[in-house]
């Protein structure tokens, strides 16, 4: 993935509200007025909110008469994952190089209080 890509899908990933329409859009194809049904927002709005997500082709819009159907295009997020996954590897090796000095420290029989 280019870097201007994932930057792009980062960048429209980063809005909460984005990523409630992405997750409605994970159910199945929704007309824009059913995507804007659960926000308090203008129509202007939630259209530039579409326009996001459609630059970075995390969705897609058709037309069918009068209606815009979108649908999802879980590529761009696989790409996502898939960028992650690295660092996801790297952390897990670090905590696998931690579990031999707790297994020491937890086989330690407890200090005795003299006090």
């Amino acid at each position: 993935m280019a870097a201007d890509t994932l930057s792009r899908t980062l960048s429209a990933l980063a809005d909460p509200t984005r990523r409630a329409i992405l997750a409605h859009l994970s159910q199945g194809t929704a007309t824009v007025k059913e995507l804007a049904a659960p926000f308090d927002l203008s129509p202007p709005s939630i259209s530039k909110h579409l326009k996001v997500l459609e630059r970075a082709e995390l969705i897609e819009r058709g037309r069918e008469a009068q209606w815009r159907p979108c649908s999802l295009r879980p590529e761009p997020l696989r790409e996502v994952a898939d960028w992650i996954e690295r660092f996801r590897e790297l952390w897990e090796a670090n905590f696998r190089g931690l579990d031999a000095p707790l297994d020491t420290l937890e086989a330690q029989p407890p200090e005795k209080d003299d006090g």
